[in-house]
């Protein structure tokens, strides 16, 4: 079986690719069957991209730190009702033996 050359793509063609994805928010496996490129090899070079060229990281606003103060502290009260429901829960079921 003979096997098939690999295409070679210049590193224009590569650019352009990846900004298909990244500024559009398209799907590599779409953007991959419209360039006739394989949706992996796509992949690989977007990967490489954002390793390379990672988003900064946005400060949070005052309001968003209350939020998240607010959301964390939610999160522990549930967490302990959780808990307690589990040891209620347990003890009902040694209750019924």
């Amino acid at each position: 079986m003979a096997s098939a050359s690999r295409r070679k793509f210049s590193p224009q063609f590569k650019a352009e690719a990846v900004q298909l994805v990244v500024q559009n928010d398209r799907p590599i496996v779409e953007v991959a069957g419209e360039l006739q490129v394989n949706p992996g090899t796509l992949g690989n070079w977007v990967k490489r991209y954002r390793q390379d060229n990672p988003e900064p990281v946005q400060e949070l606003k005052p309001a968003d730190h209350a939020r998240l103060a607010e959301l964390e502290d939610e999160v522990r009260r549930l967490r302990m009702e959780n808990e307690f429901l589990k040891k209620a829960a347990a003890f009902f079921a040694r209750e019924q033996d």
